[in-house]
């Protein structure tokens, strides 16, 4: 077997499915069809706020009009004290206290976007910088928003929420174990 070929193959195999997966996304594409278009700034995010992969409990429903009953926001599956991270690079706009709740909103560089973790609590303050994966805060116990041990993430242009899924690159956003495909040309390994 000529292992150093099949190595080079499997890596040329992995880059172009990478790449064959960004040039699919849209990034103009609708969030849904009642919701606001997604970010201009497709695939900002590249890490989850909790977890590597954390279940989603319950995804974003935008309202019909602005004062509507909806979801602003998805709620992601995390164990009180797990660490938060900022998924992209930011400025903190506000960490304290809402209605009981900590809450971190990080305003992201280059962007008109800004993105909200609750509950949490805070190990940033106001005017700090966050890179991407910096942990800024801890979950707190579940309150009545989720009944299970959450975070919710939320994603606002000025007043507008939006999907903050959207800012994930669509491979982070695939469910299910990888597969590698045999690459055509390149021997298989006897």
């Amino acid at each position: 077997m000529d292992t150093k070929r099949y190595l080079g193959g499997l890596v040329l195999f992995l880059s172009l499915t990478v790449l064959a997966s960004a040039a699919r996304a849209d990034p103009a594409a609708p969030a849904s069809a009642t919701g606001p278009p997604a970010p201009s700034v497709p695939g900002i995010g590249r890490t989850w706020p909790v977890g590597t992969r954390p279940v989603v409990v319950r995804g974003w429903e935008p309202p019909p009009t602005a004062y509507a009953r909806g979801h602003r926001g998805v709620d992601l599956a995390a164990f009180p004290g797990a660490p938060v991270r900022a998924v992209a690079a930011g400025r903190v706009s506000y960490a304290g206290r809402v209605a009981g709740r900590g809450v971190i909103s990080v305003a992201l560089t280059g962007t008109d976007l800004r993105t909200t973790y609750e509950p949490v609590r805070p190990l940033v303050t106001k005017g700090d910088e966050v890179a991407p994966g910096q942990v800024v805060g801890t979950v707190e116990p579940a309150g009545a928003h989720c009944g299970v041990p959450c975070v919710h993430w939320g994603l606002r242009r000025d007043r507008t929420y939006l999907d903050p899924l959207t800012l994930m690159p669509p491979w982070l956003l695939r469910s299910g174990p990888s597969r590698l495909l045999p690459v055509r040309g390149v021997p298989l390994p006897s």
